[in-house]
Order: structure tokens, then C-alpha cells, then sequence
């Protein structure tokens, strides 16, 4: 768990099944533009089966699937993940992210992500952070640039948003401080 002035950034736990689903059930029509995001996300049942698997991916070493919290640790405004982790001469992964609407403009996502990303450097010990947006998602590339991201180039047809193959900025983040075990 990390914890912020304002927020709560945290793994979750089946419990936490139901207000999840909320969230994704009440920010549908504005996440729509910009995540993948699937039916069955909206869904509290989707959620208990898929909370085991975040944490055995945690465990396993392959991500770090997080919520954002209020502060009275139930109710869900966001998420933010790094996904995909890779090894070995790499030491890279995903950076993805998603807040609600109403809590947009306040840096809320800009205080989660450094915790976030300040734990995947110091604790998960990676050199790389990769996180990649849509060139008219200013808000996205906005953030990722006050976080110290830089752009490294453009992929076409690069993900597939509501049966759409969206171009993408790609940035990415590299630890200075980091040092081999």
C-alpha cells in the first residue's frame, strides 16, 4: 500500500470487488474514448475472478496491478498499473492509467503515478518505464511530460480502443539511480 497526502494507491483485495466494478460502471462513458475497456470490467463478478490473478502476478514478479483509493480506503477513483514486466537486460514495463472523471484536474493521477512509479524504481528495481497515449489525449501527454517522460516516436495502428487501431506517442522513463543487484 501507498499511501499520499490525498490518496491511496494499493493492490486490491476480493473485497474490493464490488467498488471497482463501480467505478468502471460509472466512468464508462468517459473512459470509452481512451480504454480498451471491456463489458465485463463493469462487473463486480468480473472482478472477483480477476483480483486472485492480479495478486499472483504481483507475486509471480510479472505486474503491478494498482487502484487508486480515497482515503477512507473503499471507494475507487482510478487505477494504475505496471504491466508486463520484463527481465533480464531489460528491466522494463508498461505504465497504464485511468481516473474518473470527476477527479480529473486536481493532480490526483500525478500524485498516484509517482508514488507508483517511485515504488517500481526503488522496490521492483526496474531501469524503464514505457507509457504510451493518443495524440489527442493532450491531458495524458501533458501528465506523462510533468512526470519527467520523454517522447521517443509514434506507432501506428498501434492499439486496438472500441474497434479502432489508435495511433500512439510512445514515451518512456528511464532510472538513473538504478543499479544492479
Amino acid at each position: 500500500m501507498l499511501q499520499t497526502e490525498r490518496l491511496i494507491v494499493r493492490q486490491p483485495v476480493i473485497e474490493d470487488a464490488a467498488a471497482i466494478g463501480a467505478f468502471y460502471r460509472g466512468d464508462e462513458a468517459h473512459m470509452h474514448e481512451f480504454t480498451p475497456a471491456t463489458a465485463a470490467m463493469l462487473e463486480t463478478e468480473f472482478w472477483k475472478s480477476l483480483i486472485p490473478q492480479i495478486r499472483d502476478e504481483f507475486d509471480l514478479g510479472q505486474s503491478c496491478r494498482t487502484f487508486l483509493y480515497e482515503l477512507d480506503d473503499r471507494t475507487v477513483f482510478g487505477s494504475a498499473n505496471l504491466s508486463n514486466i520484463i527481465r533480464g537486460p531489460f528491466q522494463a514495463c508498461y505504465l497504464g492509467y485511468n481516473i474518473d472523471e470527476a477527479h480529473e484536474g486536481r493532480g490526483l493521477m500525478r500524485e498516484a503515478l509517482q508514488a507508483l512509479i517511485g515504488f517500481g524504481f526503488a522496490e521492483l528495481q526496474l531501469h524503464r518505464i514505457m507509457a504510451n497515449y493518443q495524440p489527442r489525449n493532450a491531458r495524458s501527454g501533458g501528465l506523462l511530460k510533468r512526470l519527467g517522460f520523454v517522447i521517443e516516436g509514434t506507432a501506428k495502428e498501434y492499439l486496438r480502443i472500441n474497434g479502432v487501431w489508435e495511433e500512439h506517442v510512445l514515451t518512456a522513463l528511464t532510472n538513473q539511480a538504478w543499479e544492479a543487484d
